[in-house]
């Protein structure tokens, strides 16, 4: 970046449906935001992405001005002829009303780069892109590339990554403008203090002689992982502390469950439908993690150096899920549960973590190896080279 410049940044950021696309977007802006205040310059940044989403949503809350783009949203079958559904015919006759939509968005407001984060409504943002010559930094969470972006890759003046374990993915043209940067992590999520979390929370029966294990399936919860948890949850109060975050319209069902359980197990277990402000806390308190395997959670968990066990959702799109688990898996960072998971699976995975001090640190600086920390500043550097500013 040109310290003396005193010229605002021109920033479009493209991508959202999910939390996976919009948050990483977000923190990316933010620290692009605060890097240019520290050198005395302003930062314009304009939002493209689906009218009436968590992205608008978003954008609103934090002052960022929005501008709508028509996309249609490709239903994947494993059988090319269900591809070609009245559905999927409508959507991707939308395109070209997007990326005309778009390419008018860009040709007004000139963006020094633009950054696509991945979702449907990238593709017609990052062929504008293209289309006006205005240099596009395509960003992956996943292992793999995800449709939107496998799209825009060939278009791709960079392609940021966020696991070596992507490169060999790629075509050979797509590696030679890759850089490995990680996904951003909010950096709220880095500074948590255990403490805190004892005391927000009202934790004084936790015994801190035992580890900590926090359960969550997502902002939703994950019934999968309800059920499993609560099918070995007096084995697991044995021999741990436990905070589980199993989502607002989960709470009644699973307290019936909690209220059985013997005194001394009830003041070691947090039961909670959200987990809000805080969860950076939360997270320093815990030594052991039963999650999903989103990206997001990935980069947080990797970024903390969280011993985890990881049940993947099986329905996420490409089965991106499995595919970040296994890579965790495979290199000693995490315990994968594939498939059909089982009480008894949990329970063997989750055992020797709670027992084995050495084996539960050894996963956990696996995992830290892993993380990057500081993936937003890299992300932001990436931008400003592909700006050449």
């Amino acid at each position: 970046m040109t310290q003396h410049s005193s010229e605002p940044f021109r920033l479009i950021v493209t991508g959202g449906g999910t939390g996976g696309h919009t948050y990483p977007a977000l923190t990316a802006v933010r620290t692009l935001q605060a890097r240019l205040a520290a050198a005395s310059r302003a930062l314009e940044v304009l939002w493209a992405g689906t009218a009436d989403s968590l992205e608008s949503r978003v954008a609103a809350a934090e002052g960022i001005a929005f501008a709508p783009v028509a996309t249609g949203k490709i239903r994947r079958h494993r059988n090319p002829v269900m591809m070609l559904s009245p559905a999927n015919v409508r959507d991707m006759a939308r395109v070209p009303l997007g990326v005309a939509q778009a390419r008018a968005v860009v040709s007004r407001f000139r963006p020094d780069v633009v950054l696509a984060t991945g979702g449907y409504v990238a593709v017609p943002v990052g062929v504008a892109a293209s289309l006006c010559n205005r240099p596009l930094v395509v960003h992956e969470q996943t292992v793999r590339l995800g449709l939107a972006n496998r799209t825009l890759a060939g278009k791709a003046t960079h392609i940021a990554v966020s696991s070596d374990s992507t490169l060999p993915l790629l075509s050979e043209a797509s590696r030679k403008v890759a850089v490995v940067t990680g996904n951003p992590v909010r950096p709220e999520v880095l500074t948590g203090q255990a403490d805190k979390a004892i005391q927000a929370l009202g934790l004084h029966g936790f015994h801190r002689n035992l580890p900590t294990v926090y359960v969550t399936g997502g902002a939703q919860g994950s019934e999968q992982i309800n059920g499993l948890v609560a099918d070995v949850l007096p084995w697991l109060l044995g021999s741990a502390n436990v905070i589980h975050q199993c989502g607002p319209d989960n709470v009644e069902a699973l307290r019936t469950r909690a209220d059985a359980l013997p005194a001394d197990l009830v003041s070691r277990y947090l039961l909670t439908g959200f987990v809000g402000s805080e969860l950076p806390d939360v997270l320093a308190l815990a030594d052991v993690v039963i999650s999903r395997s989103g990206a997001g959670t990935i980069a947080e968990l990797t970024a903390l150096g969280k011993a985890a066990v990881l049940i993947p959702l099986a329905t996420s799109a490409g089965n991106e899920q499995a595919h970040n688990a296994s890579h965790l898996h495979d290199a000693g960072a995490a315990v994968a549960l594939l498939g059909t998971v089982t009480a008894a699976q949990l329970r063997e995975a989750v055992g020797p973590l709670l027992t084995d001090t050495r084996r539960r640190t050894d996963i956990a600086d696996r995992a830290r190896s892993y993380g990057r920390p500081d993936a937003a500043d890299r992300l932001v550097d990436l931008l400003f080279a592909a700006a050449g500013r």
